[in-house]
């Protein structure tokens, strides 16, 4: 083991930017399969086979528990913390504004569609909408923690290393984008522009060198979208054009999921 180790560490090392990126998805893969391989086969998922509701959480999770060892391979092999990502041991209040502005977002685009009549408020439901909120936070922060310290820690410092700030950041961002129809493709295709420009305002707000702020925001984006779904709030109506609402009722893949993530930019460059 301790021979596998030092290879491990001196391989890292001595690689170039790219090679680390190959490097750090083929150990991240290698170290899911052994756990995944088991729950996809009680679940009966088929690989390439679009996830099930019930299948997408215990397939992920392990994936993204298994992600901070792939990434303390590489801190030991670079002698750097996680600081050096980006990401400290406790938050601060660019978390919380992050997360406001990203739920902020989110009222006013939803707000506007329930003015229009293109979106359908279901108050009766708001029980159930306070009771999942808090264990979906968790969640929510979980995923936002997890993808940011992966795709604008690891993966964008990597790449602009190799090429940039900006140009590390769109091909990050092009990369976090795609990599979502590996779990379903027919919903996923219509939103992956709008998946884009989310990974590119996530990388605006790490210009200072800090994840949390981006962490809020993906935080922030996660929870509303997943209490409004969990809690069933909204429906859309026959009359609620896909354009606009979004194509299969998702956001991201509608002219809506556009404007909340460009006004968010905005407030961000303007901020920042």
């Amino acid at each position: 083991m301790t021979v596998f180790i030092d290879w491990w560490l001196s391989l890292v090392a001595h690689s170039t930017h790219l090679e680390r990126l190959g490097i750090f998805t083929a150990a991240w893969i290698l170290l899911w399969l052994p756990v995944a391989v088991p729950i996809a086969i009680k679940l009966n998922w088929q690989p390439f086979a679009p996830l099930a509701a019930a299948q997408k959480l215990p397939l992920l999770a392990p994936l993204y528990l298994v992600a901070p060892i792939d990434l303390w391979g590489f801190l030991v092999a670079d002698q750097n913390q996680w600081s050096d990502y980006g990401l400290t041991w406790l938050p601060d209040s660019s978390f919380l504004w992050g997360w406001v502005l990203a739920v902020t977002s989110l009222v006013l685009v939803f707000g506007w569609e329930i003015w229009r009549g293109w979106v359908v408020w279901h108050s009766e439901n708001m029980q159930k909408l306070l009771v999942n909120a808090l264990p979906i936070l968790l969640l929510a922060m979980w995923i936002g923690v997890s993808e940011e310290v992966i795709f604008r820690g690891f993966l964008q410092i990597e790449l602009a290393a190799e090429y940039g700030f900006w140009p590390g950041g769109i091909i990050a961002s092009l990369i976090f984008a795609l990599l979502h129809l590996l779990w379903e493709r027919q919903q996923t295709w219509p939103q992956i522009p709008g998946l884009w420009l989310m990974g590119i305002v996530l990388t605006l707000a790490t210009t200072q060198q800090n994840l949390w702020l981006a962490i809020g925001l993906h935080a922030g984006w996660v929870w509303g979208l997943t209490c409004l779904d969990a809690a069933a709030m909204i429906t859309y109506p026959a009359s609620a054009p896909p354009w606009f609402v979004g194509k299969y009722q998702q956001p991201l893949a509608g002219l809506a999921g556009i404007i909340a993530l460009v006004a968010t930019g905005i407030v961000l460059q303007a901020i920042l």
